[in-house]
């Protein structure tokens, strides 16, 4: 019961010798040089580059310019890779240069936005304008 508080002796472990390695050979080795870390080919381009160099098309909005006193009024700044210039030309846009056929392709994205937008208001009866008139004996003409 005295010996409770008392610090445990430490227990030593019976050593073991292991045997020595023999040298295989009399060759001095060279000194190790540290390697070099890998860095991803990620990590070292940028997204069009790396786009590119896969064979995908690419295309981005790299500025929106907005008119303060007219917000309907804009113009918008792409960019993109030739992959995406050969995607289109192959879908059918035609043009002297990138840029024409860049801009005929955004050109036709934004009209089928609003082509949509259209049929869908178009779609529902509570949107779509309708005009009544009456044609006499209690019936109506809608239209």
């Amino acid at each position: 019961m005295f010996n409770l508080f008392k610090k445990a002796k430490p227990v030593e472990a019976p050593e073991e010798k292991a045997p020595i390695a023999e040298p295989q050979s009399t060759k001095p080795k060279k000194p190790r040089t540290p390697r070099k870390p890998k860095v991803e080919l990620s990590q070292q381009l940028n997204p069009k580059d790396l786009a590119t160099q896969r064979g995908e098309p690419w295309v981005q909005i790299i500025n929106l310019e907005l008119d303060p006193n007219n917000l309907g009024n804009g113009a918008v700044e792409l960019d993109w890779n030739d992959v995406f210039v050969a995607r289109l030309v192959k879908a059918g846009f035609r043009g002297k240069t990138d840029q024409q056929i860049v801009d005929q392709w955004f050109t036709t994205v934004c009209r089928n936005i609003v082509l949509e937008t259209f049929e869908q208001e178009m779609a529902d009866p509570d949107r779509r304008p309708t005009g009544k008139k009456d044609i006499g004996n209690g019936r109506s003409e809608f239209s």
